[in-house]
């Protein structure tokens, strides 16, 4: 069995059940993350639609959030959805500004680390930030079937 992410009549994802539910899981704690409605609907006759408007500001926010943090625990429990909501985004004609959401964070940052040994950490600069998350992105648009 599997399911159907959707917008409009183009499906953007179709993962089984068990990958759907644990998806939809993430996606109700990380709305209430973000402070924010993701766009994505609920699964009905195992079919969701997802509201591209609504949609690309979750992701803008969540891209946002992600970067403005260097917890390490933090950044490890939100890569795989993140990555996973990117390809998603780029699937449904969302445009992912790295370049932009590589510049340092303008709000100050959230959730830092701090180690006894090394201090504060900071988030990473630019390009580093952002290569993980797209090196994530980039294998999981090869595995995520349509």
């Amino acid at each position: 069995m599997s399911q159907y992410f959707d917008v409009g009549d183009e499906t953007l994802w179709n993962p089984s059940n068990g990958a759907s539910r644990m998806f939809q899981r993430q996606v109700a704690a990380f709305e209430a993350e973000v402070e924010l409605p993701s766009g994505i609907g609920p699964m009905e006759n195992d079919e969701c639609q997802i509201d591209p408007v609504v949609f690309e500001v979750f992701v803008n926010a969540l891209l946002a959030r992600h970067r403005s943090t260097s917890h390490a625990v933090m950044l490890a429990l939100s890569e795989g959805f993140t990555a996973t909501v990117v390809v998603l985004a780029e699937r449904a004609g969302i445009r992912v500004d790295w370049e932009r959401l590589g510049a340092a964070p303008a709000a100050p940052f959230e959730n830092v680390q701090v180690s006894g040994v090394a201090g504060l950490s900071a988030p990473a600069e630019g390009e580093a930030w952002g290569a993980g998350l797209r090196a994530r992105a980039w294998e999981l648009r090869r595995r995520m079937p349509r």
